[in-house]
């Protein structure tokens, strides 16, 4: 059997790769294994380090002494400490393909965080210190939100029945649903994206059932001036049954309601609500790993009926035996959009929340109105090394319909045009776990435009280089 410190050495490492290359393998990151020593997540909230209570389970690593800080005599009292700091640097050539002038800037982070144990109630803060040079653009909520609040919210933990447990937390928290797809942190821009809000999930064996009420975050620049939306907000209920103790394969079934006072489509302007019924299946067996999501939309939007849709999965081999560790997989979605912007029905899906850098580093296309397909392969030249190659080419799902931003924004209306076929990208990027802390990645890539663009504007070719510099611990 590995020891501890060995497992959480190679956990650690293979994450944060994974992480540094953005969705390279999506649906192993979203697989649990409750045997392994706590790795580092990106919410932070969800590292459990009362492990190192017995002081046989420690292995000497310096940042133990900050994971658990016990509180005078009582096992139940602790403090649990970290921090991340992270410069990211992106240029773009030929941004929005030509419409926009190129940019280059870097984005500064640095979130400490504090996760107070006292017995059945812990709380949790996370502040962030954030900046941006290099930009002459005006900035972006993505951007930088000076000094402010990231995290901070209370929970109880209450023993319903045997063996369940349910924990309710009030609050601002970063949060991540399944795959990301619909409520997600938004991790790789310079600032993530929190919540305010309830959450209680009940916890029962193999099974969790969470229900929820949030309101995303504005942030803007400027210290401690970040503000609850009120035109947005989500509520629902998500449930998740795994098919054994390790947690590595399970289903996820789960209602998701969605309100925007102001929304914007390629048919217009209007409120909308809309309320998202879906289910994911996922697994990792260590070679083989999936995940498959489908989903159906209905609601309003300006006094009209929603009718929207959207499907995807990933399947992907790990190839362990093979010099450099290869890795194989193919990610697609199929994601509906308007048929008509004259008549009285709307197709476009809205993803509500979706992750910050959906597609890869360089994503100016985002989940709506979409047709996607991404093969990628990745190799280990070097146990703490991951080098990855992905192609992926975008078609519109209804031509009545044009293509929009990750926040939801149109970047091309589609109302004067009759191709399909948006681009095809290629994205080159590698990650190299210097230490347990230390994770350095660069990624290269470039979205060659199709048909749609060159009718509907600008049609240069982007080019995108980003680097990354992230401690953790």
């Amino acid at each position: 059997m590995t020891t501890l410190a060995a497992q959480y050495r190679c956990a650690q490492s293979l994450g944060a790769a994974a992480l540094a290359l953005y969705a390279a393998v999506p649906a192993a990151a979203q697989t649990t294994d409750a045997s392994r020593a706590p790795t580092l997540t990106i919410e932070r909230y969800d590292e459990d380090w009362a492990v190192l209570a017995d002081p046989a389970k420690r292995t000497g690593h310096w940042t133990e002494g900050a994971k658990y800080i016990p509180l005078g005599d009582d096992d139940g009292a602790y403090l649990t400490t970290g921090i991340e700091a992270r410069s990211r640097y992106e240029g773009y050539r030929n941004t929005n393909w030509g419409a926009s002038p190129d940019q280059g800037y870097v984005w500064h982070r640095l979130m400490p965080y504090a996760d107070l144990h006292v017995g059945k109630v812990r709380l949790f803060a996370q502040p962030i210190l954030s900046t941006i040079s290099g930009a002459d653009a005006p900035k972006r909520p993505v951007d930088t939100t000076g000094i402010d609040v990231t995290q901070a919210f209370g929970e109880v933990e209450i023993d319903v029945a045997k063996d369940t447990v349910l924990k309710v937390a009030a609050g601002r928290r970063l949060l991540s649903l399944g795959a990301g797809r619909f409520i997600d942190t938004r991790y790789g821009p310079g600032v993530p994206l929190p919540f305010d809000g309830v959450q209680a999930t009940a916890n029962r064996g193999r099974s969790q059932v969470t229900l929820l009420y949030l309101r995303p975050v504005s942030t803007m620049p400027g210290n401690f001036n970040d503000r609850t939306e009120s035109d947005r907000s989500a509520w629902g209920a998500y449930a998740t049954r795994w098919f054994g103790s390790d947690r590595a394969q399970g289903v996820d079934v789960y209602y998701l309601g969605y309100r925007d006072r102001h929304a914007v489509f390629d048919q217009g302007l209007g409120r909308e609500v809309a309320h998202t019924i879906g289910t994911r299946l996922f697994g990792d067996t260590g070679r083989w790993y999936w995940n498959v999501e489908g989903v159906l939309q209905r609601g309003s939007f300006a006094g009209m009926p929603v009718r929207a849709w959207g499907a995807g999965g990933e399947v992907g081999r790990r190839f362990p035996a093979l010099p450099w560790k290869p890795e194989v997989a193919l990610l697609s979605d199929v994601i509906s959009g308007d048929r008509n912007p004259n008549d009285h029905v709307l197709g476009t899906f809205n993803p509500m929340f979706p992750r910050g850098k959906y597609f890869g580093a360089l994503t100016p296309v985002g989940p709506r109105n979409l047709i996607h397909l991404r093969p990628s392969t990745t190799v280990h030249p070097a146990a703490n090394v991951a080098l990855s190659l992905t192609g992926v080419a975008y078609w519109r799902e209804s031509k009545g319909d044009g293509i929009y931003n990750i926040p939801g924004f149109l970047v091309r209306s589609g109302r004067d045009a009759s191709a399909r076929f948006i681009g095809k990208q290629l994205e080159l990027a590698i990650a190299w776990q210097a230490t347990r802390e230390l994770n350095l990645s660069t990624q290269l890539s470039t979205f060659a435009p199709g048909a749609f663009i060159r009718e509907t504007g600008p049609a240069k070719s982007i080019r995108m280089l980003g680097a990354a510099a992230n401690f953790r611990f």
